[in-house]
Parts: structure tokens; sequence; C-alpha cells
């Protein structure tokens, strides 16, 4: 059995970026709808920008229940993920995309006087807010 993670390495793993995360939001036929996508966490959601009219936002308005996946690694020995099934929310306001545009940049190390001054236009944040968190990790002593 893989070990799970604990609260602080699920963030720590996500902060490390190790790949693009999968939402996956479910078609009006039922059928899931997967897409890789650039992320980041904020508290204890997680964000995505995309363009404000894509297939997954009309997803998310039929219905906001979703999942995202993230796993990393190549052999059983060191194979590590996280699945949040949780609610999402799409901020297509230009004072919300703003907002987490500059959220983002900060996170990734922008300087303040380099934030961005105004929302890019056609663009949107889904936020997901986590109900149910799986994690895995197989890097322990008993699969290498």
């Amino acid at each position: 059995m893989p070990r799970r993670l604990t609260q602080q390495e699920i963030y720590d793993y996500l902060d490390s970026k190790p790949g693009w995360v999968v939402l996956t939001t479910l078609d009006s036929d039922g059928f899931p709808h997967s897409v890789p996508l650039g992320y980041f966490r904020l508290g204890d959601e997680i964000l995505m920008g995309v363009r404000a009219d894509t297939h997954k936002l009309d997803n998310i308005a039929r219905n906001p229940k979703v999942s995202l996946l993230i796993e990393s690694g190549s052999t059983m020995a060191d194979i590590r993920g996280v699945m949040v099934q949780g609610t999402a929310a799409v901020h297509a306001e230009p004072g919300d995309v703003l907002h987490y545009a500059r959220a983002a940049a900060r996170r990734r190390g922008v300087a303040e006087a380099d934030l961005p001054a105004e929302p890019r236009p056609g663009a949107a944040y889904i936020r997901v807010t986590p109900e149910r968190i799986r994690s895995w990790d197989y890097s322990g002593d008993g699969y290498r």
C-alpha cells in the first residue's frame, strides 16, 4: 500500500509543480471531459487560468463538481500523486481575473512593480474548493 501524504506534504507537492493538473468535468451526456492545465494553490484552493469561452466552463456551469489529478514519477519507486474532488467556481469578471492573475504572478516570484495592471482580455479563472483529497506516495522503502 502506498503511504498517504500529510496535509503539509500535499501543499508542498502541489507547490512544487511536478506537472500539469488534469481537470475533469462532466459533459452534458455524462462522459468525463479531462484536460491538462497550469495551476497554482492559494490557501486550500486550486486555481487555473483559462480562456473564458471553453467547453470546460460550460460543463462547470451545468455541474460544478470536478476532479483534479496531478501525479509524478515513472516507476513504482517514485510515484506520488494527489487527487482533489471539489466544487468549481468560474471567475470571469475583470476585477476577479486581475486579482487572480496578480496572485499567480506573486506565486511565480514576480516583483510587485511588475505585476499585471490590467486583466488579460478573454481570460477567466477556475477556482476549486476541495471537498475530498486523496494522496499516494510509493517512494517508501517497501517499493524500491
